[in-house]
């Protein structure tokens, strides 16, 4: 993997690298508008806010005044590069990081083809590794208030990511491939190509 920092996205998927689309790729099944896919990531993470987040205040009163509260919020805002660094080493060449703050976009993206447990793997390992091991590490541990806010923050903020495994689960078949051209994955049967 040799990662390269590309600056500021531009919103024009047209600057971002392309492989070669494969013949007979099919397109996954999501919004072609980057805004209506942007709403319904929106609306998955603060579903997933509600229900992670609910049975940490429930716990109690003492939790609002705990400072691990706000230190679990301000570690959740500084996990986000690094979620995008294990997304990053997924990928086996190149692979591109983008950032817009303003639209609040953070990602990576590469031209190489991967299998779908890969792309499975590479969409949940961020999450797994920042939202549910500490998650489920609180619930071992309940006096840990930080990992339980740092768990269910970073569990939220992977919606986009649940999104793609979503789609690689229902969309793609056995032995299917995946890659990323422009904003959209697309599948294809390698040996068809």
């Amino acid at each position: 993997m040799k990662l390269h920092y590309m600056g500021r996205y531009n919103l024009d998927p047209e600057n971002l690298p392309h492989g070669e689309h494969m013949p007979g790729a099919v397109p996954f099944r999501e919004p072609e508008d980057t805004k209506k896919l942007s709403l319904i990531a929106t609306a998955v993470s603060l579903m997933l806010v509600i229900i992670f987040g609910e049975p940490v205040l429930m716990r109690g009163a003492d939790y609002w005044a705990d400072p691990q509260l706000m230190l679990g919020c301000a570690a959740s805002l500084l996990a986000l590069l690094p979620h995008e660094f294990l997304h990053a080493i997924c990928f086996k060449g190149d692979v591109y990081l983008y950032t817009n703050l303003k639209q609040g976009m953070l990602f990576v993206t590469g031209p190489e083809t991967m299998s779908k447990w890969r792309f499975i793997f590479m969409s949940l390992l961020p999450n797994i590794v920042f939202g549910f091991i500490p998650y489920v590490l609180w619930m071992i541990f309940p006096d840990l208030v930080f990992l339980a806010v740092f768990g269910a923050l970073n569990i939220s903020s992977g919606a986009g990511d649940y999104i793609n495994v979503f789609n690689g689960l229902t969309q793609m078949p056995g032995g299917s491939r995946t890659y990323i051209y422009g904003m959209h994955s697309f599948w294809y049967m390698p040996g068809k190509e």
